[in-house]
């Protein structure tokens, strides 16, 4: 990622408007990304090049965020080939940074969303700041504070809206009028950096209609 997060670097002011993700010279990926027509809608697909256990990334070239609302629509779900614990992890990595290569990163783990298991549930969302503060390090540490319940069916298109001011993040998925998950002293702090479409470990992710607000 480290390559692609140098050219996404050279950047130039956010407009308000949706980003064409479906015009592939628009992005930078690592992974393998094509485009398609899932459930009747033009998305991208985005899977491990592989398809094994790595994580893939679409970089929004020109872009630099530091406060405002990305909105968009997600499906993600488990890769026919996936480990049984993949959970089609999908969601957007943001303000990330070029050395060495650190990035703000919210997603949503779409099978956990009905899961039987009430724990499974409770970890529908997730915030993680790579690479030092992972998932498993932030459960370990702080229980609860950095992920959530929220409903979720794998598979389905999913609307995704993430507002970010300052060291804060609030995430809202559906219509929802209340954020499923609130985010307070995100670990990178107060930066600027650019935008990324994210699929997690053995997923197949798909994505449309992004949407770039800055703040005023």
């Amino acid at each position: 990622m480290r390559r692609l997060l140098a050219l996404a670097l050279v950047t130039f002011p956010l407009c308000s408007a949706e980003f064409p993700i479906t015009d592939l010279s628009r992005l930078e990926v690592t992974g393998q990304a094509e485009v398609i027509t899932y459930k009747g809608k033009p998305s991208l697909r985005l899977t491990d090049k592989n398809g094994g256990p790595g994580e893939s990334f679409a970089i929004l070239k020109g872009q630099q965020f530091h406060n405002g609302t990305i909105e968009l629509e997600v499906s993600g779900a488990p890769a026919k080939n996936a480990d049984p614990t993949a959970r089609g992890f999908i969601g957007v990595a943001f303000r990330a940074q070029n050395e060495p290569n650190h990035y703000e990163l919210l997603y949503i783990r779409p099978s956990n969303g009905r899961a039987a298991d009430q724990l499974q549930r409770n970890h529908s969302t997730q915030y993680v700041s790579a690479p030092d503060w992972g998932w498993k390090r932030l459960r370990d540490e702080s229980p609860g504070q950095y992920e959530s319940y929220v409903d979720l069916v794998p598979g389905e298109w999913t609307r995704m809206r993430i507002v970010i001011q300052g060291t804060d993040a609030s995430l809202f998925i559906g219509g929802a009028e209340q954020p499923c998950l609130v985010v307070h002293g995100m670990k990178l702090g107060d930066v600027s950096g650019a935008l990324a479409l994210w699929s997690g470990p053995g997923s197949e992710a798909y994505f449309r209609d992004v949407r770039i607000t800055p703040a005023p």
